[in-house]
Order: C-alpha cells, then structure tokens, then sequence
C-alpha cells in the first residue's frame, strides 16, 4: 500500500483537529500533549516547534528523540486496521498517535493510555 499522501500530512495540520477532538469529550491539551510526548520523547519546546515548521509525519516521527519502548503494547483497531499488522513502521507509529488521541477522546485514564 502506498502511505506517501499519509507521510506527507503536516504534523502542525493535524495537531489542531487532535486537540479539538479530545477538548469535545472534555480533555484537555496537556493530557494531549501528556499522550504525545510519551510516545514520541518530544517535549513542550521541542513538539511546539515542529508545530512551527510545519513538519510532515514522516520528518515528525524522524526527529522524535525516541519512541516509547512501550508503543509496542498498543494494539487494538483503528481506522479498520489492526494495529500490530501494519507492516510499515511509520504508519504504525502514526497510528500509534491516531490510537492514543482516541483513547484519551473516549476517556480512559492516562496512566491506561501511557501502557507503563
């Protein structure tokens, strides 16, 4: 399958309709930024200036000062995909993110979400 139209998405395009999904269901942007920043390694600085350079998810995810060794335990469904059979790495990270946003929009607790 052919993820180039997905890879290419700007991280600053996305980041907006996360942060409005989740602040409908009554969460809030650090507990976004909480989800973000356990997956990726980003920090406050550094996520918001990826933010500012319109990073696409390819670069978003290349620059992540490290993954969660952990991301691992996330599987489950999402956009019709079983998680832990997408074979592209990028695309499992990305629905990586996709799957955490979802979990914190329908409720369930952060220390669930962070799979510690």
């Amino acid at each position: 399958m052919d993820y180039t139209r997905v890879f290419r998405m700007s991280f600053a395009s996305i980041y907006p309709l996360y942060l409005t999904k989740v602040e409908k269901k009554g969460r809030t942007k650090e507990e976004l930024d909480t989800v973000i920043f356990w997956l990726t390694g980003y920090d406050e600085k550094t996520l918001q200036k990826q933010i500012e350079i319109k990073s696409d998810l390819e670069t978003f995810f290349a620059q992540a000062p490290q993954l969660n060794e952990n991301a691992t335990k996330i599987t489950g469904m999402i956009c019709g995909y079983r998680i832990e059979e997408i074979q592209d790495p990028l695309m499992r990270q990305i629905r990586y993110m996709d799957k955490l946003v979802d979990e914190l929009a329908k409720g369930r607790a952060i220390e669930k979400i962070l799979r510690n």
